[in-house]
């Protein structure tokens, strides 16, 4: 039985470079941040969303997708080059709340790129066949999921930049990935989904191997988010590797969440 298109890379590609370009607002609205942690996130997704459309126009065209795909990373090379001008240009800095000299540029600008991929992953869930509002919810949660996970591990990382960094902004990257590990999860298994793996009713080709590989990487993304909330509970700096030693760990089982329970469906 087949539950829908077949997956693409071109389709994860933009999943991945549209989530993590929105949850790179969600932190860089906040201005705590070192610009360097910006122009990070901003080039390595805006070379993301490039090998999308590479992959999207070789190999599994759609064409509104693929142009979203070129779209995101031009919109994310534009805040970035906007963000380097605007820091080494002669405008000045305002210090923010906590007394540290910030940078001028809006983070609104990190907004456009994700507006233009998730136009791109609409028209990819709703051009696929089968079930298509199940299809556009499950890869714009997805998004939101992968981005989210890959997002709070680098920010775990930038604590060795600026270790002066409060916990809040890690935390609510956590707190986001918790919120949306139910909806992930719930929509993977919502009919047709990946019970049907599971009782046989698809085949996933391995004697539903891949099945329960899924579950164990569901419940395991769970676990260590409610793991990595415990250990940034701890005062020791050394809580804050320890978390994102944990998120390293999340980033594999979460790209198994998703991209595994989408296979299966989707082929």
């Amino acid at each position: 039985m087949s539950a829908g298109p077949q997956l693409d890379a071109a389709t994860v590609l933009l999943q991945w470079a549209t989530g993590g370009l929105l949850f790179c607002w969600v932190t860089t609205r906040r201005k705590e941040l070192g610009v360097g942690y910006g122009w990070l996130l901003r080039s390595s997704y805006a070379a993301v969303a490039a090998l999308a459309a590479i992959a999207g126009y070789g190999w599994a065209s759609e064409p509104i997708r693929d142009t979203a795909s070129v779209g995101v990373a031009a919109a994310a090379a534009y805040a970035l080059l906007l963000s380097v001008v605007r820091r080494h240009g002669h405008l000045t800095p305002q210090p923010n709340k906590n007394g540290e000299t910030a940078s001028s540029f809006d983070p609104r600008w990190d907004l456009l790129a994700p507006a233009i991929g998730t136009i791109g992953l609409v028209a990819a869930g709703l051009g696929g066949g089968g079930n298509e509002f199940l299809q556009t919810a499950r890869i714009l949660v997805g998004a939101a999921f992968l981005g989210s996970v890959t997002d709070a591990m680098l920010l775990g990382h930038w604590y060795l930049v600026q270790p002066g960094l409060r916990r809040e902004p890690l935390l609510e990257q956590v707190s986001w990935l918790g919120k949306l590990w139910p909806l992930e999860v719930g929509l993977l298994i919502v009919p047709t989904g990946m019970i049907s793996v599971l009782t046989g009713e698809i085949d996933d080709s391995y004697g539903g191997m891949l099945g329960w590989f899924w579950v164990a990487c569901a419940i395991t993304t769970g676990a260590l988010v409610i793991v990595t909330r415990a250990a940034l509970r701890e005062r020791q700096y050394a809580a804050v590797m320890a978390a994102t030693g944990l998120l390293y760990l999340a980033i594999l089982t979460a790209f198994g969440t998703d991209v595994v329970a989408r296979l299966v469906l989707e082929t």
